[in-house]
């Protein structure tokens, strides 16, 4: 299915970040249901193509309105399109992010944002004991160009219960393993946007694999469940 994100979604987004407040919102309810339900198209024909290479078993679009109850930005609306696609746990972990936003601010990702405890341990350990699969994919040719380096936050100095001499401390100091392809409007809005995120997904997934083989043995290798 070939499917294009139209323009006035930016053209939307942007007014609404200029006028973010019920009021306006509400009298341009009618617009916004029109250009989300364009967006879950898009959001749905890549999930369908995320299944023809890869165990997808849910996708999640996150709503527009802002949980501000905790938070010092109190406007009520995100001024993006942000939407998950999961692996089918526990065999497969990671995921796949596509987020739209305008003024050059789109992006897809995936790997493993923000893990659990028993996960970070885990992974931590693997790159104490050997870190060369990880640099493997850090220098193939086709990964590298599409997904360039680890993003996100790192620790200052070393995790508890590791030395901060370790020649992979930059590894071992990462607090989350996520990959991000930053895209361009002019790109957002191409006949070829589904198609290339698409590829540049499948371009990740050995990753992602490595990674659930790491999470579902144990350090001697044996299976978990």
């Amino acid at each position: 299915m070939n499917i294009v994100i139209s323009p006035s979604v930016f053209d939307f987004l942007k007014k609404l970040e200029k006028n973010n407040n019920r009021e306006w919102f509400n009298e341009h309810k009618k617009e916004f249901k029109s250009i989300e339900s364009d967006i879950k198209k898009v959001y749905n024909v890549v999930f369908e193509n995320l299944k023809t290479h890869d165990d997808v078993d849910k996708i999640k679009i996150f709503r527009i309105y802002r949980d501000v109850r905790f938070s010092k930005n109190k406007q009520p609306y995100k001024t993006h399109f942000g939407g998950s696609f999961n692996r089918v746990k526990p065999g497969l972990r990671g995921g796949y992010y596509l987020h739209i936003a305008p003024n050059n601010e789109s992006f897809i990702a995936t790997g493993f944002w923000d893990p659990n405890k028993e996960d970070l341990f885990r992974i931590r350990k693997e790159i104490e004991t050997d870190a060369s699969d990880f640099k493997d994919f850090l220098k193939e040719p086709l990964f590298k160009k599409t997904w360039s380096n680890f993003s996100g936050e790192t620790l200052k100095t070393a995790p508890k219960g590791f030395s901060k001499d370790h020649p992979e401390i930059n590894l071992l100091r990462r607090k989350n393993f996520v990959f991000v392809h930053p895209i361009p409007d002019s790109e957002i809005c191409s006949e070829e946007f589904v198609s290339n995120t698409v590829k540049a997904f499948q371009v990740s997934r050995p990753f992602l694999n490595l990674m659930s083989d790491i999470l579902s043995t144990d350090l001697n290798g044996q299976a978990l469940f």
